[in-house]
């Protein structure tokens, strides 16, 4: 059946393509009707394999093969005309995965990319290739990639069992995917779910107050086409990664806000005040920054954030509340 569906498949050369995104739940489903897999804390990257070499694409298109010239080399051996999916991660000094390891990764040898999807073969499209039979083919195309090139491999367990071995490992969360789900570029269609196990997501740098070079980052999450502030991120900075920070803000500098709330004086901090208005500095809102945080308050800001890292592999517009 599968050799079948490759015949009738249409012929294509890899290009980028929208990585297929995932929603955030509440719960895991537990109907038996799901893959799940560790969610990994790194950033998405699609991989192609063409005559002419290898190439890497960030989720956004911007293309990584010289920053990981290590990942390129060890995907020289897929089949040609083939594209995978999958997350670049990185390891700290103690073996964990590290969001800050991978933005540091230059200096860093322990990355490591995992291929979790296949979307085209042999310079044919799987797309609408039901996902275990991509399963076999993401298999097939990987039998001579050697590591730092890895496969995620579907994990089968009830998801409260994952949940808690998630939590003991210190994982992001666990990701879901519903069995025989088609590729979907760029939608998030509800085949594939993500819980988190632990207060984390992007959110839009719009603003920071000034200080040595900052105090504190403002951020906020979209919705619908308004910029919404939802907190000050003053922890999680040392001194060089503040400096390193505050370098990206040059170029981007704005002369008045890009958040359609800031000013709210009848809320509590950490809504921004009148007194406080004359210390912001606005930027034009293309950073996005991953930021954890406790939990919400009701008015909608975030409890005891801190920052983690910036994302270059996430498009601004469509950071939004996750919801769970």
């Amino acid at each position: 059946m599968l050799a079948k569906q490759l015949i009738a498949a249409r012929r294509v050369q890899p290009h980028f393509i929208k990585p297929m995104q995932v929603a955030a739940v509440r719960k895991l489903p537990d109907d038996g009707l799901w893959f799940y897999e560790a969610k990994l804390d790194g950033y998405r990257c699609l991989v192609a394999k063409r005559v002419d070499g290898v190439v890497l694409w960030s989720h956004r298109g911007n293309v990584l093969t010289a920053r990981f010239a290590e990942i390129a080399r060890a995907c020289e051996t897929l089949p040609d005309d083939t594209l995978i999916d999958g997350e670049l991660i990185a390891f700290d000094d103690a073996g964990r995965i590290s969001f800050s390891a991978l933005q540091n990764s230059d200096a860093n040898p322990r990355v490591q990319f995992c291929a979790f999807d296949i979307l085209v073969y042999r310079g044919r499209s799987v797309l609408r290739v039901p996902l275990e039979m991509r399963h076999t083919l993401l298999v097939e195309a990987l039998a001579k990639v050697k590591p730092p090139v890895l496969r995620s491999l579907p994990i089968d367990a009830e998801p409260a069992d994952l949940v808690q071995v998630a939590r003991e490992l210190k994982l992001q969360g666990i990701i879901a995917k519903h069995k025989g789900s088609i590729y979907e570029p760029g939608q998030r269609s509800g085949a594939w779910l993500k819980y988190k196990i632990n207060r984390c997501q992007e959110f839009v740098v719009g603003g920071y107050t000034a200080g040595n070079p900052f105090n504190s980052l403002l951020v906020g999450c979209y919705q619908g086409a308004h910029l919404k502030f939802v907190g000050k991120v003053r922890n999680g900075f040392v001194p060089l990664l503040r400096r390193d920070v505050y370098r990206r803000f040059t170029s981007i500098t704005a002369k008045k806000s890009p958040f359609v709330d800031l000013l709210e004086n009848r809320q509590p901090p950490p809504a921004i005040t009148s007194g406080e208005m004359q210390n912001c500095q606005w930027l034009k809102p293309l950073l996005v920054a991953q930021v954890e945080f406790t939990s919400w308050t009701p008015d909608g800001y975030l409890r005891s954030p801190s920052f983690v890292g910036l994302r270059e592999d996430k498009e601004p517009r469509h950071i939004v509340r996750e919801f769970v």
